[in-house]
């Protein structure tokens, strides 16, 4: 038999369009085992099927108007001005939130982090911003002299002035609005008292800051539709935060309760292979893009549910250590062997075993969920299923 060849191989897997009520995990299998018999490969143990967040959704019928949102906002603050500090600027993201945001109150005080948003979509040009002598970490900007030393900066990927957009939004949605620009999420209290925090991986310190700073009512994104409000779609854990603009008048949730999914998944692969596979769903990847600074993960996780098996870091050596300090004398066949027996005798949990540096210290779910993201892409390969064979295996598989 020749040497293995192959490390790690990402497979997109084609399904038919998910609509809500559909068998998932049915749809799923079918379609793994039907895409392995068509590229003639064979399920092993410890394969990985990756499932998009949207198509759970979708199934589940989790979904909510720009209605519900105001209802709940409204009930959740009482309906007079609200500061919504620290969103991201994003149309497919936030601004169908927005939009219920405002339709529920009298006032938005809209407060923009700058010279980004959370994620890295850049609001102003940040050389004006060192030129200009303004400290972003005390300065509060009103609309007026943001737009006096920065003037109109859009977005290099959407071409999108999102202060006017998010400004236009609010008041086309029956609200007034003041915009104002600063980083100290107490800032807003010289405005109101009510908050909503939409920040995603921030938002606890944010809101207990703001708790602590005396503000009256404090609420994060996943305060909001964190319970149904009137039939609609809701998550408990995460409310808002996740969802996707469905129709100009709807969001799709973040997916709720689908442990049991992965693991049906799970348990039907096998019944079917005999092969006891690992299976997650996937949103966002945790990745930055190095020249537009956009991190990509505005998911509140990448993974809302995942077998046990992807517990847990990587727990590998880091070959090019091996090769350059421990085996810098060996070549050829030597060199091969002795790396080979390292893998075999590694210890079970290499922190802080200097052979380990330089490895990835992330969660397996991050990483498989990015790898995932970067397969299925967002457009129109339409494989909202990703198949993952070889990720676990190492130098020493066959």
């Amino acid at each position: 038999m020749s040497e293995r060849m192959i490390g790690t191989a990402s497979y997109g897997v084609r399904c038919p369009v998910i609509r809500e009520g559909d068998n998932l995990c049915e749809i799923v299998t079918k379609s793994v085992l039907d895409a392995a018999k068509w590229g003639k490969l064979t399920i092993h143990d410890k394969d990985v099927i990756a499932v998009t967040e949207s198509v759970v959704a979708r199934a589940q019928g989790n979904y909510a108007s720009v209605q519900d949102i105001a209802a709940d906002v409204k009930a959740k603050t009482g309906g007079e001005t609200v500061g919504v500090i620290f969103p991201i600027l994003s149309r497919n993201r936030f601004a169908i939130c927005l939009r219920g945001i405002a339709k529920g109150v009298k006032k938005v005080i809209l407060m923009l982090s700058y010279p980004s948003d959370e994620v890295g979509n850049s609001i102003l040009d940040v050389e004006k911003l060192y030129e200009s002598g303004i400290n972003p970490y005390t300065d509060i900007l009103s609309a007026e002299q943001f737009r006096r030393v920065f003037g109109v900066y859009k977005h290099r990927f959407t071409g999108v002035d999102y202060v006017e957009y998010y400004s236009s939004l609010i008041k086309e949605s029956g609200a007034e609005c003041q915009v104002i620009f600063a980083n100290d999420a107490r800032s807003i209290l010289k405005y109101t008292n009510t908050v909503i925090a939409c920040d995603i991986h921030t938002r606890f310190r944010t809101k207990e800051v703001l708790k602590k700073s005396g503000a009256r009512v404090v609420l994060g994104m996943d305060d909001i539709l964190n319970a149904p409000v009137n039939g609609s779609g809701y998550n408990e854990k995460y409310g808002l935060l996740g969802s996707n603009k469905a129709r100009e008048d709807t969001v799709k949730l973040f997916p709720r309760n689908c442990q049991g999914l992965v693991e049906d998944i799970q348990k039907t692969m096998e019944k079917e292979t005999g092969k006891h596979v690992e299976v997650m769903v996937y949103g966002d990847g945790a990745f930055k893009d190095p020249v537009g600074k956009i991190w990509e993960l505005a998911d509140p996780v990448v993974s809302p549910a995942y077998t046990s098996g992807l517990n847990g870091t990587p727990n590998e050596l880091k070959l090019k250590y091996l090769a350059d300090n421990d085996y810098k004398d060996l070549k050829g066949e030597e060199l091969k062997e002795a790396i080979e027996n390292s893998i075999k005798a590694k210890e079970a949990d290499l922190v802080g075993n200097m052979a380990s540096e330089g490895t990835t210290p992330r969660q397996l779910t991050d990483l498989l969920g990015s790898l995932s993201d970067l397969t299925s892409g967002s457009g129109d390969k339409g494989t909202p299923v990703i198949l993952i064979q070889g990720y676990f295996d190492n130098y020493t598989s066959n």
